[in-house]
């Protein structure tokens, strides 16, 4: 009995502690496995949260790059423009508290996948309107168009023209009178951006948030440094993009383009622009899909199982979704309790951050420092098109392939900087100041690098070529054209062999035609006959060159961008870092909300259309409308453009850095020497910080996972 009853002790012994070791192996391997489907799951975020922030990237880049083919085929002026530009800002604040904050309680992924197909949708109704507006119209002679009624540029006697000719050409006037509701389709575009700022809005907040939450802590700085990286790539392919759909026309598989009788060098010329905005919308679309598999929770890496905080929410998420739904009045009361605790919370935090002087010197730095810059970039391809006399498609390739590199570039070089020197409050504060100051002092010297207005009968020389012309549009009659029964509003531009431009063919007295589109040639041009310098008196097609200093000009303007580019940006990391590093902690999210809301309401909105009004009073030849009323510009005075582009640029970069000498003096004058010096050891900041944790900044952070507000908007 005593050897039985010790057999079946140790039998029982050796199944216990088999059942232990089982069952101790099963439960690593599902913690193993657990382990793997958090990485794997997270993983998948991560690459669709990348290929997304390109997308969303890609299409807001096109957008900057259709300015100007935007304004040509709605015939509107540049401020009209702006106010289309920054209705993506005003659909981002519409929603982006409601999406912060409800968002984060719901399925986060599924939001982001909701805000693709809005941001879709708004994209592809951008586009919408070239399909319901009918074939674009541009100012052209009737015997460049393959008309079949013979007639001579010059109408001497408006009898030689058929009667059946001016009635059907009537007709066709009246018949687009009727159709000219289409030139408020802009309406269309104006909306589908707001749409794009609406869906874009879950990206940001809840997409970083949720790697944040799932990923491991130690590599949460690298994902979202990998998210900005691709953001970056986005603008490239973005104006790459833009660069080959100008080089299309318009009306691109609806037309035939040998009988198109202007080129890309044209004013009047208009690009296929839409064909970009059906790509990004389909991008768009198939960024989203992803989403919409991707679960609501991923399980919590092991690092962050123990923390009491997330547990607790995660419970109480759990819980609040497994009670029945409460009634109207009760959810009313709760939301109005809810809001008046936020207020009794709000209103002392705002005062503790508008009490901060360096904060608040910083965000009006910010605010009119991103107002220079947004304004810049919105107008950048329009001045180089009109300074330089570039094609949209060339100026868009110069954009995608040169300035934004150099952009990436100095934001990564300022980290760079940042962790190698191992720089402190103060010397962030230096590094920011010194970036704006030599980049808006290398911007000077850009107006030393303009182009000449071209010679253009009327408008810049009269037509015995001499300066000034006067501001009435008499000017652009003459003795030579006196018996042409010619129209001011007319532009179609024709080249003299004597390096002339001619409003149109009629106000050169050209006589005779010959051949048609691109080819036509024009003969016995009295007003072209009549300069000293020129004993022939044809004309052809197209407006005439600049000067030949102008591709020298444009490549050292290229040269001076790029380099201005890069020193600007080399100041966005250590002012973002500055920004941080002077907010009690518990405050960091609301100042960077408050900043965000700032630069979107005061620079984001207002910057283009001010911008756009500005350029406006440049203009020396208006478009008309068929039916009347004043279109799209077609030449700007070129030294007043430069003088008001850039000069405007200048004087607010300039108001900034003074706001940035500003946060300077405070900083030193709450540090002692001591704490500078002590700040470049890493004990103590200028900003009253204690650890060494709080003053550097670490160098994966720095680099790779810095989020610079509007960095998409300044690129």
């Amino acid at each position: 009995m005593e050897i039985s009853s010790k057999e079946n002790t140790h039998f029982f012994s050796n199944n216990t502690i088999l059942s232990v070791d089982r069952s101790s192996f099963k439960s690593e391997s599902s913690a193993s496995k657990e382990k793997q489907s958090c990485c794997g799951g997270i993983k998948i975020f991560l690459g669709a949260l990348s290929f997304l922030y390109f997308a969303k990237a890609l299409s807001g880049s096109y957008l900057k790059s259709t300015i100007t083919q935007i304004e040509r085929r709605f015939d509107i002026p540049s401020s009209l423009v702006g106010v289309i530009d920054g209705s993506f800002e005003i659909g981002n604040l519409l929603v982006i508290i409601l999406v912060s904050y409800f968002g984060a309680k719901l399925h986060r992924p599924r939001i982001i996948g909701a805000g693709c197909l809005i941001m879709s949708a708004g994209t592809f109704l951008i586009a919408m309107p070239q399909f319901f507006m009918g074939r674009y119209r541009y100012e052209r002679f009737p015997s460049t168009i393959n008309s079949t009624v013979s007639l001579s540029p010059c109408l001497q006697d408006k009898s030689q023209t058929p009667l059946s000719a001016l009635g059907k050409s009537q007709a066709k006037i009246d018949a687009g009178c009727e159709k000219e509701a289409g030139s408020s389709m802009w309406i269309y575009v104006l909306l589908g951006n707001l749409l794009r700022g609406i869906g874009e809005t879950p990206i940001q907040p809840l997409g970083i948030t949720y790697i944040d939450d799932y990923a491991v802590e130690e590599n949460a700085a690298l994902y979202i440094g990998c998210v900005q990286t691709v953001a970056i790539i986005g603008p490239i392919f973005g104006f790459l993009l833009g660069s080959l759909c100008a080089k299309l026309y318009v009306d691109i598989g609806f037309v035939d383009l040998d009988s198109v009788p202007i080129s890309p060098k044209d004013v009047q010329w208009v690009g296929a622009w839409w064909l970009g905005y059906l790509i990004a919308g389909v991008i768009s679309v198939l960024a989203g899909i992803p989403f919409w598999f991707l679960p609501k929770h991923l399980p919590k890496p092991e690092g962050r199982k123990d923390s009491s905080t997330s547990s607790e929410q995660s419970k109480f998420i759990i819980e609040e979704n497994k009670e029945p739904r409460t009634s109207l009045i009760i959810f009313s009361l709760a939301c109005l309790l809810f809001l008046l605790f936020c207020l009794a919370d709000f209103l002392p935090s705002l005062k503790n951050l508008f009490g901060n002087p360096v904060y608040i010197l910083y965000l009006c730095a910010s605010i009119i420092q991103f107002n220079s810059l947004i304004g810049m970039v919105t107008y950048k391809p329009k001045y180089i098109e009109q300074q330089y006399g570039q094609t949209s498609s060339k100026t868009n390739f110069v954009i995608g392939l040169i300035n934004i590199p150099a952009v990436a570039f100095g934001i990564f070089s300022g980290g760079l900087i940042m962790k190698k020197f191992r720089i402190g409050v103060l010397g962030a504060a230096k590094l920011s100041l010194g970036s704006s100051f030599f980049g808006y002092l290398l911007l000077l010297s850009l107006f030393a690098m303009g182009c000449e207005n071209s010679d253009v009968a009327g408008l810049t020389v009269s037509y015995h070529r001499t300066k000034p012309v006067t501001d009435d549009e008499q000017a652009l009659f003459s003795e030579c054209n006196s018996g042409c029964s010619c129209s001011k509003n007319d532009w179609d531009p024709i080249c003299g062999e004597n390096g002339v431009t001619y409003v149109s063919a009629c106000l050169a007295g050209c006589q005779a035609s010959n051949g048609s589109g691109k080819n036509t040639v024009f003969f016995n041009c009295s007003c072209v006959g009549t300069f000293e310098s020129s004993q022939s008196s044809s004309a052809v097609m197209g407006p005439c060159q600049k000067g030949n200093e102008c591709p020298k000009m444009f490549l050292y303007f290229l040269v001076i961008s790029v380099i201005t580019s890069y020193t600007l940006s080399v100041g966005g990391t250590p002012g973002y870092i500055l920004l941080l590093r002077c907010i009690e902690p518990h405050l960091k999210s609301f100042a960077l909300g408050i900043y965000t809301l700032a630069i979107r309401v005061l620079a984001g909105i207002p910057a283009p259309v001010y911008f756009g009004v500005a350029i406006d009073t440049t203009c020396l030849k208006w478009g008309s409308k068929r039916c009347g009323g004043r279109g799209a510009c077609r030449l700007y005075d070129s030294s007043a453009l430069r003088y008001v582009y850039l000069g405007l640029t200048l004087v607010l970069g300039t108001v900034s850095i003074f706001f940035s000498v500003a946060v300077l003096w405070v900083l030193r004058k709450r540090s002692s020497p001591q704490d500078e010096t002590l700040s470049a050891n890493g004990e103590r900041g200028a900003c009253g910080t204690k650890s060494r944790k709080d003053n550097f900044v670490n160098s994966e952070q720095l680099i790779q996972s810095t989020y610079w507000p509007e960095k998409e908007t300044r690129l």
